[in-house]
């Protein structure tokens, strides 16, 4: 379909949205918000639409100046020049229209569960791990998101052999899901007296915190343990079984959960988890689907791909996805330059679907 078949289609839906609210029966509070949730998303597209079209009909007017031979030269000269401005300003304006209008990914506005290991390098890559919790920690509170440990496994030495937490607000899976790999780190340990230069890794994982209207679970398709609590060394911290391990018979998915002092506390956080777990595996059968036709895809959430290389001697960060070097390493270990590799990512994510969706259009 053309790219004015794409927009056509849009109004018409846009016009008939609001003819079905203000028809809609107002004892259906669902069906209402369904509505008015589509209607409020397309507004901006629709908004954009109508931009385009007006600058279209700019240049068309100015051409017809240029073209009518009883137009004095004045008139043309200044029509000549604001159309040279209107030109300039369509691609972009088409270019902006056709993101606007590629598929969103249904998860984009929810919260993330974040699961970050420590890989490879012992208790190196258990304080890279607690660095990189600190590194989304600290973007999330610039970013005025919530971050809420759910489960944490440390070393006690300052490091994480495993850290999942909660993070909720605006667009938090859209933003992070980018982040989802390896991430490797080379740099010379403390407890290293030589000055040699150690590589590490831990796994990010981001998944979309799915509500229990996205994912059925059956009772009978769990099977649920408990047990006494344990911290470090194995020193009990409390003396009841209030720790629980929560088994996804189908799938064999695990999620223990032992933060809390109340089992059914624990209980909960298990299920959220669980359930985020188990609408990241739905969707990734999906994606699975059509994978031959994104091999390129951004970000594809792959925990196995190494995704980024944050080199302390030279101060660097690498993203190998988009072979993006930024010598900025303590900003974006501090959250503040974060935003930069992400940017990056969304665009390039983008480019390539648009490349993507244009090659089927043709």
């Amino acid at each position: 379909m053309s790219l004015d078949g794409k927009l056509d289609r849009v109004v018409s839906r846009h016009e008939q949205l609001s003819d079905l609210l203000s028809k809609t029966d107002r004892s259906d509070p669902q069906e209402i918000v369904r509505l008015s949730k589509e209607y409020s998303d397309l507004n901006e597209v629709v908004m954009a639409i109508r931009n385009l079209r007006r600058l279209r009909d700019e240049i068309n007017g100015l051409n017809e100046i240029l073209e009518d031979a009883e137009a004095d030269a004045e008139m043309k000269e200044l029509a000549e020049a604001e159309l040279l401005d209107l030109r300039e300003h369509e691609p972009g304006a088409e270019q902006d229209l056709k993101f606007m209008l590629l598929p969103k990914d249904e998860a984009d506005a929810k919260n993330a569960i974040l699961e970050i290991r420590a890989g490879t390098g012992g208790d190196e890559a258990a304080l890279f791990a607690a660095d990189l919790f600190r590194m989304y920690q600290r973007y999330a509170e610039n970013r005025g998101w919530k971050v809420e440990i759910m489960d944490a496994s440390d070393t006690g030495i300052g490091g994480f052999k495993e850290i999942v937490s909660s993070i909720s607000g605006s667009d938090v899976f859209a933003r992070l899901k980018y982040e989802s790999g390896v991430h490797r780190v080379q740099r010379v340990p403390e407890t290293e007296s030589s000055g040699r230069i150690h590589t590490s890794a831990a796994t990010v994982a981001v998944l979309p915190e799915a509500e229990e209207v996205d994912v059925d679970i059956a009772d009978a398709d769990l099977r649920v343990d408990t047990y006494r609590a344990s911290g470090p060394g194995g020193q009990s911290v409390n003396t009841t079984d209030s720790a629980i391990r929560i088994t996804h018979l189908p799938t064999g998915i695990v999620v223990t959960q032992q933060d809390e002092k109340s089992q059914h506390k624990n209980r909960a956080k298990a299920m959220r988890v669980l359930r985020a777990r188990l609408y990241e595996h739905q969707r990734q059968l999906i994606d699975a689907e059509r994978a031959q036709a994104r091999k390129s895809q951004v970000g594809s959430g792959d925990r196995s791909e190494r995704i980024r290389t944050y080199n302390f001697p030279q101060g660097r960060v690498t993203d190998h996805r988009i072979n993006l070097t930024l010598h900025k390493l303590e900003r974006i270990l501090d959250g503040e330059g974060l935003d930069e590799l992400i940017d990056t990512l969304v665009t390039e994510d983008q480019a390539v679907r648009l490349a993507e969706d244009d090659t089927v259009d043709a």
